[in-house]
């Protein structure tokens, strides 16, 4: 077979002789696993989508296997979920990935037997797969230890049931029934809230109250992907200049398939960086990181589609919004949990989106359907030298502001923070014609930041025009929220660069306010800088 070059994954579970990796057995405390296997615990791990669960698994199944001990199984049952509430296909699906797993590991006979002989004996559905366990371990000569994949892909009264029937032997084991078993999917099993078919809803924990302990997959750390990146320069000699380490952390904060992902994009899709003797430099990671936004690959496209839930909008709508740090208080505890298992969000204080690529993908996504369809062109608002004329684009949004802002917001499924992002559709519409939008916003922040970089030149290392805009929304005196805006947006402006162009804009929502007091603007000197102030 002819050898694979190596290169950085991001479908599917990792084959280390062509992916550069970090080792799964490293990514959790090995010691605590085997531990736990070894006290005969049955124990759940879970992780955001596309963290590296199922390659921690195998990997710790073909270590067991190695070992000799025991009889390590991976099975994955999310082909389950099609079937929903009939338990009879979900329950003899289970049997079957368990039946086929196992024989890649010791033959066919013993499993395919046993499964065939429990199916003649067994006359009910309710105990068909805790039957089946029970033969097979008694059939074996070693013990057997169980890893059952998406198990939070099954629902309703199939969930419960598989649940149910590996608690019924948990008494019986380790001759008669599974050593361990661990359950692995995006929620931990406690957080199961399953609806039955007749409408009676259960939590997970009381489905499987054997659960001794819930693992967390984390993400990569720094070091870890600053060692998963030199692998590419180890075998190819291409080297990543060191600001590239920073960025990468900013953008993914270690996800591993965003970290992977930026990885391929910048040494595979971009073409020109093919050729090993180029230096990866910052600005390639930032057109990288643009390409994966702009292209929603379908990891991105899971989490877009997320935002169109009613819990994650309870949540994520503050967060954009900018409320106040109390707001975190009143939201629905169930809601958050269910926005950090996805991955979306962080538990710092206060709740923040998880990393810079998602911070970017929300709001892009929540106004994609308005960018369609505003008339403004890059063009339009070009100085001869390729810079933005933010004065002239500005002006126009007011107009626009006042002509539709009502209509627009309305459409937003994230009402509270439509006029930011009525504002940030606007720009991102002429910024897709060549520059990049960092934003900053977050609860207990009072503000959404954003900075605009638009390159000069087409190449690399050319002069880039840095504007630095701060959206607040009125909710105190005018002349207090000015002063307090221009003391944070000349801050940001001094962190972004020297020449830094600044803009504070004021949306007053207050309804009783006419239109010809709430539109104007003038320029305001503050710390050496001159900001232009918009009310609108």
């Amino acid at each position: 077979m002819k050898p694979v070059k190596k290169f950085f994954n991001t479908a599917g579970p990792i084959q280390p002789d062509i992916h550069y990796n970090v080792d799964p057995l490293t990514r959790f405390n090995l010691d605590e696993m085997l531990s736990l296997i070894e006290q005969r615990k049955y124990f759940v791990l879970h992780a955001p989508r596309q963290t590296g669960k199922t390659s921690c698994l195998l990997a710790l199944r073909d270590y067991l296997n190695r070992q000799g001990d025991y009889y390590a199984v991976y099975a994955n049952v999310e082909g389950g979920q099609a079937s929903r509430n009939n338990v009879e296909r979900v329950v003899n699906g289970v049997i079957d990935s368990i039946s086929f797993a196992l024989g890649m590991i010791i033959g066919k006979e013993i499993p395919h037997r046993v499964k065939r002989e429990t199916l003649a004996e067994n006359g009910s559905i309710d105990t068909l797969l805790s039957g089946y366990l029970s033969s097979l371990s008694q059939a074996l000569d070693r013990p057997l230890v169980l890893f059952i994949d998406e198990i939070d892909a099954l629902v309703g009264d199939s969930l419960v049931s598989v649940l149910r029937q590996i608690r019924s032997g948990y008494d019986k084991r380790p001759a008669a029934f599974p050593q361990s078993i661990i359950l692995c999917g995006v929620r931990d099993v406690r957080d199961y809230r399953i609806v039955l078919s007749n409408q009676d809803i259960i939590t997970g924990g009381s489905a499987f109250n054997i659960k001794a302990k819930s693992l967390r997959l984390g993400n990569f750390s720094k070091d870890e992907i600053h060692r998963l990146y030199l692998q590419h320069t180890e075998a190819t000699g291409q080297v990543f200049d060191e600001a590239c380490f920073p960025l990468v952390w900013e953008a993914t904060e270690g996800q591993p398939w965003l970290v992977n992902a930026l990885g391929y994009e910048v040494t595979q899709e971009m073409v020109e960086n093919r050729d090993r003797s180029i230096r990866i430099t910052p600005e390639m990671m930032y057109r990288a990181q643009e390409n994966i936004i702009y292209r929603r690959d379908t990891h991105i496209d899971i989490l877009i589609d997320k935002l169109r839930e009613e819990r994650v909008r309870n949540v994520i709508g503050p967060i954009l919004a900018n409320e106040d740090g109390e707001t975190e208080q009143l939201l629905n505890e169930d809601d958050i949990q269910y926005v950090v298992d996805m991955g979306l969000i962080v538990r710092d204080r206060p709740l923040r989106i998880a990393n810079g690529i998602y911070k970017e993908i929300i709001p892009r996504e929540l106004t994609a359907a308005r960018q369609q369809t505003l008339l403004q062109q890059a063009a339009w608002y070009m100085n001869p030298d390729n810079s933005i004329n933010m004065e002239k684009l500005l002006l126009d949004f007011q107009q626009f502001f006042r002509q539709n802002a009502d209509a627009w917001i309305e459409r937003f499924d994230y009402k509270e923070s439509g006029p930011q992002l009525l504002l940030q559709a606007f720009l991102q519409r002429v910024v897709n014609g060549g520059g990049y939008i960092d934003r900053e916003y977050g609860l207990g922040r009072g503000r959404t930041d954003l900075l605009i970089r638009k390159p000069l030149t087409d190449g690399y290392g050319g002069p880039i025009q840095y504007i630095v805009l701060e959206l607040k929304i009125k909710r105190d005196s005018v002349p207090k929220t000015i002063a307090l805006g221009l003391e944070q947006i000349t801050e940001y402006m001094d962190k972004a660069a020297p020449d830094a162009e600044g803009h504070f804009i004021l949306f007053n929502r207050d309804k009783s306010a006419t239109w010809s007091k709430k539109i104007w603007h003038r320029k305001e000197q503050y710390g050496g800088r001159t900001i232009t102030v918009w009310g609108m």
